[in-house]
């Protein structure tokens, strides 16, 4: 399908930090980027869930995505969400993205209306890879249908796939289904999966998967790399606790707060409307548990 695939391994889906009245705080983000990419990612994928990327205007996130250029951030390491109902929006982020230098645009299918026929997200698809046919980004299809409502089923990835064989290189997992995973990495040769669970570098590393493309890769990217790189199963162990304190609990929200809480500073917790940081009681939970997790007492 493609001989230069530069997204692989440990692939953070980073959060967009925001001001006390909602806006893109772009320096700690940037700064953000910076730390994850020199402590354990190999990867970024920007603005996409845990990137609250839904809640931001187009050219809110546009802003963003040329931020990361601008201030000198390795494009060819960094994905962006440029997924979106309006299939004139998906297109102009998605040509934004292109014109940027990302590695890949990850595109979440038009979620406002349910029940969509096949049909119609080919459409979708055909028209995103036409307008962007002078700068071929790679696309990934973003499979989350407990938040889109829309899955891309494996025979659909298929058809997609075949159609634009040079265009559809890879899909990120956001379902949880570790048999749909599986199935969809066998559509194509060379068609990268990555699941939204660190809990699958063990199997990536044996070439089932690309790596994985993880919220929690915010606050245990250095023992996910050890785990991909080496196969260190202590450290697997380690990555996969940390991930295990947030089942229950809000994801976005509580991914910020422990950030908040290792990179001592509070406003990192500020959340995006409609989303709010999480309770007290939780965040109490999270923050314990990693701290547990990092003096190396893992149950």
């Amino acid at each position: 399908m493609r001989t230069n695939r530069t997204l692989r391994g440990v692939i953070a889906a980073i959060a967009t930090i925001v001001d006390g009245n909602g806006a893109i705080d772009h320096a700690r983000s940037l700064k953000l980027a910076r730390y994850l990419l020199d402590n354990g990612c190999d990867g970024l994928n920007v603005l996409g869930t845990t990137g609250e990327a839904t809640s931001f205007s187009r050219e809110e996130r546009m802003g963003l995505m040329s931020a990361y250029r601008d201030n000198g951030l390795p494009m060819q390491r960094l994905m962006v969400g440029t997924g979106a109902a309006a299939v004139s929006d998906a297109i102009a982020l998605t040509k934004h993205a292109a014109g940027l230098g990302f590695a890949g645009a990850l595109l979440l299918p038009p979620f406002y209306y349910k029940g969509v026929p096949d049909d119609g997200l080919v459409a979708y698809i055909d028209a995103i890879v036409k307008a962007t046919a002078d700068k071929p980004i790679p696309l990934y299809l973003y499979h989350f249908p407990a938040q889109s409502g829309l899955p891309w089923h494996v025979a659909l990835v298929r058809r997609l796939v075949e159609a634009h064989p040079t265009r559809i290189v890879g899909l990120k997992d956001s379902s949880g289904d570790m048999p749909y995973a599986r199935e969809a990495a066998k559509v194509a040769a060379g068609f990268d999966v990555f699941p939204s669970t660190e809990a699958c570098l063990l199997d990536a590393r044996g070439g089932e998967f690309a790596g994985c493309i993880s919220a929690t890769a915010n606050c245990n990217a250095d023992l996910c790399q050890r785990a991909w790189a080496t196969g260190d199963k202590t450290a697997y162990d380690e990555a996969v606790a940390i991930r295990n304190l947030f089942n229950g609990k809000p994801l976005v929200s509580g991914i910020k707060a422990l950030l908040a809480h290792i990179h001592g500073d509070p406003a990192i917790a500020a959340m995006k409307p409609p989303l709010a940081e999480p309770s007290a009681a939780d965040r109490t939970a999270i923050i314990a548990g990693y701290e547990a997790v990092r003096a190396r007492k893992v149950a």
